[in-house]
């Protein structure tokens, strides 16, 4: 189950079903079923975002996406499924979705996309790993967009 928290000061009202869209499309685009895995999504605004940035990467400024993997080890029982949480600052996503002249909507479901993908191993840091990364992020993002009601 995808479990979606949206801080008061996030503020965006309705975001539950994009980012639950999003995360599933970036599970199925990375060829897992999204049915029997759980993860949490965390709306938060900058200043939160910005104290985890410090505290967990040593990087002392606000960011759009963190994503905490549950670790390496060996779990077991309820938490076997877990792949952990992903953390978003709607601030944020509210200044790049109209840097890039799209709906707040869109710019959410790039994040959930990017940071679920995170969960999963995927990183961005060499050239290779960064087009598979952006065909993967870019497929899902089409797919939640695509399955608006």
């Amino acid at each position: 189950m995808i479990e979606v928290h949206s801080r008061p000061e996030a503020n965006v009202p309705g975001a539950e079903k994009v980012v639950v869209r999003a995360a599933e499309a970036a599970l199925r685009q990375a060829g897992r079923a999204p049915e029997g895995v759980d993860m949490t999504v965390v709306l938060a605004g900058d200043d939160e975002i910005a104290e985890l940035n410090r505290r967990f990467r040593g990087v002392d400024s606000a960011t759009d996406v963190l994503s905490f993997q549950t670790g390496d080890e060996d779990l077991t029982g309820e938490l076997a499924s877990y792949l952990g949480d992903v953390i978003i600052s709607a601030d944020r996503a509210r200044a790049q979705a109209a840097e890039a002249g799209h709906p707040l909507e869109e710019e959410l479901a790039l994040l959930v996309a990017h940071g679920t993908l995170h969960l999963l191993g995927y990183d961005h840091l060499e050239e290779a790993e960064e087009r598979e990364m952006w065909a993967l992020q870019q497929a899902a993002v089409q797919e939640a967009l695509d399955a608006r009601a």
